[in-house]
């Protein structure tokens, strides 16, 4: 499938709560999302990025503290919405998303998206559906990025039916066939955020990439296993699983050095990538 890496604005943050031992400098990081085109099903999406919805849901306390501790930027250009119009893709075109996790930075253009199938681990929402906002705040969660028939148009992933992985993937060895046809496979990479699921796809040059996520900021991080600062544990639910998973992502890059493994705030990679679609 054709496969392009694009981001929905950006967050400031230091680089040094990124990744152990970095600099004190603030550092950009883009809200990556993929436009994948399949050519049965279609345009889909890996992720939304950010969209207005972010701004107008962070304006009042408690979400205000999201703005505060990351200050996000988006232009026109950069909403979802527009980068798909380059691309000769309509809102009402897109037939799935793949959500790796409800945070907001992730599901901010989900109401923009009126068609599609949302896909995503059932134990990453089941437990924010509820929440009150307090609490929604611990997990990046805004309900008021959830469009309202969500629920009719969600497919969770049937966990009860795992695709055993080939050695090619090692060291994942279990994977979820999302559509079907062995083009898109899910995995989930736990620690970040409860049920984050990462995919594996393949370009029309048979390229494999790797959408890992959040399972690591930077791809600095993957290359010499270097996790973020210990402060990151407060906002993680389980961070020896975070630990693990990014252990588990730098074994993998080592012996598969031919596949992209693409971190989705990573500014490098994504930039890289950019330029590389470019070129072709």
């Amino acid at each position: 499938m054709k496969i392009n890496i694009l981001h929905a604005g950006y967050c400031t943050a230091p680089e040094h709560i990124a990744i152990h031992g970095g600099h004190w400098r603030n550092i950009h990081f883009p809200a990556m999302f993929a436009l994948l085109q399949h050519p049965h099903f279609g345009p889909m999406l890996f992720d939304t990025g950010y969209s207005h919805r972010f701004f107008d849901e962070t304006k009042k306390f408690p979400n205000r503290f999201h703005r505060w501790i990351t200050p996000v930027t988006l232009h026109e250009e950069d909403l979802l919405i527009n980068q798909l119009a380059a691309y000769g893709v309509r809102p009402q075109d897109v037939s799935h998303v793949f959500i790796s996790h409800f945070h907001a930075d992730h599901i901010a253009s989900l109401p923009d998206i009126t068609r599609s199938r949302y896909i995503y681990m059932p134990h990453a929402y089941a437990h924010l559906r509820n929440l009150p906002p307090f609490e929604g705040i611990k997990h990046a969660f805004m309900r008021g990025l959830i469009p309202n028939d969500f629920d009719d148009r969600s497919q969770e992933v049937d966990l009860s039916k795992p695709t055993l992985l080939s050695e090619k993937y090692a060291p994942f060895t279990k994977g979820y066939d999302l559509l079907g046809d062995g083009s898109v496979m899910g995995v989930e990479l736990p620690g970040h955020a409860l049920g984050q699921m990462g995919i594996f796809v393949r370009d029309e040059a048979e390229k494999l990439f790797f959408f890992v996520a959040d399972a690591a900021w930077l791809k600095r991080s993957i290359l010499e296993n270097r996790p973020p600062h210990r402060i990151t544990n407060l906002l993680f639910p389980d961070p020896a699983a975070y630990r693990e998973t990014l252990g588990n992502l730098h074994t993998y890059q080592l012996t598969h050095p031919e596949t992209l493994v693409i971190p989705s705030h990573c500014d490098e990679t994504i930039r890289a990538q950019k330029s590389a679609s470019h070129q072709h």
